[in-house]
């Protein structure tokens, strides 16, 4: 039986033509704009137009691209040596896109789709299983496709943020620092019409913090901030721009706790921009701790997820 494991996640630009390829997905999908066509397609137009500029000159520090594409082809490669399937990527944004890869796994008996998203939310798990269903109707894949909705509260998961805290603070002592669990924001709106997202984040803070307790590693004060706010609708709080202007004198470390897979919004948005606030304000030392990315803890736990809590079936 011919089996494929398929992560699925956002996506980046693999380069600078690309940044506006990604801009126009994002922002013409309808979990993360709810305006009905044609009006959705006029409004990520004009996102897109305001923004790309900007957006280029971002991705251009970065190297040309996005630092997810990257970490995602490093981590199939591993996780290629260690599960008994083939093991794919697909993003929601960018290439390779949903059609591009189901095209390559038309002979397979199985394939397991699994988010790189730890949190359920519809502007993420469900969009990126929705758009796999559509062009596995499409192409008419005979393949069982299998998926899961979240997994914050995995074991190894936590081990692996865990980890990624202790490497980024080895050479100081935790307890001289506040820990911010910094988490991609959504708009009030869509967790007020019931989306799990900002309650799933919450929970895995305890996660990870019953994680750091049983490790002994003890911080002066952990709390929770939202990043990436954009335009003048409400966002879920507390802002992280705003925690970080209470932060003077203070020495602070940041995991991105939404994200398994390092990308714009962690190497450059809490690397690069929060940093300016940081210094702005006087934060006295201010980290930011890298994502699970290809940590063993992290391949452990999408084992775990394709061997036993990939079971419903998307058809």
């Amino acid at each position: 039986m011919k089996k494929a494991v398929v992560l699925m996640n956002m996506g980046g630009p693999n380069n600078l033509d690309e940044v506006e390829v990604f801009l126009k997905n994002m922002f013409n999908d309808k979990y993360i704009i709810g305006a009905p066509q044609p009006i959705r397609a006029m409004i990520g137009l004009l996102i897109t137009t305001l923004r790309k500029k900007e957006a280029k000159e971002n991705y251009a520090e970065l190297g040309g691209m996005s630092p997810i594409v990257g970490h995602t082809k490093r981590l199939v490669r591993r996780l290629n040596k260690t599960l008994d399937a083939d093991v794919f990527y697909k993003m929601r944004y960018t290439p390779p896109f949903a059609k591009d890869v189901l095209e390559d796994l038309r002979d397979y008996d199985e394939i397991y789709a699994i988010p790189m998203y730890p949190h359920y939310s519809s502007t993420t798990t469900k969009s990126s299983i929705e758009e796999l269903q559509k062009w596995a109707k499409k192409l008419k894949i005979k393949a069982k496709i299998k998926t899961l909705d979240s997994y914050y509260d995995n074991e190894d998961y936590n081990k692996a943020i865990v980890e990624r805290i202790k490497e980024r603070m080895s050479d100081v002592n935790t307890e001289d620092y506040e820990l911010i669990f910094s988490a991609h924001g959504l708009t009030q709106r869509i967790i007020d019409k019931g989306d799990p997202y900002q309650d799933h984040v919450l929970k895995n803070v305890e996660c990870a913090k019953k994680e750091l307790k049983k490790q002994g590693i003890k911080f002066k004060n952990i709390q929770v901030a939202y990043q990436s706010r954009l335009g003048p609708v409400e966002w879920i709080k507390p802002y992280m721009d705003v925690t970080l202007n209470e932060m003077a004198g203070k020495k602070v470390l940041v995991y991105p706790i939404s994200f398994t897979v390092d990308n714009s919004e962690t190497e450059f948005e809490l690397v690069v921009e929060y940093k300016e606030i940081a210094d702005e304000v006087g934060i006295a030392d201010y980290r930011v701790a890298k994502a699970p990315n290809h940590d063993e803890y992290f391949m452990k736990t999408v084992k775990h997820l394709y061997e036993n809590e990939c079971n419903i079936e998307v058809s």
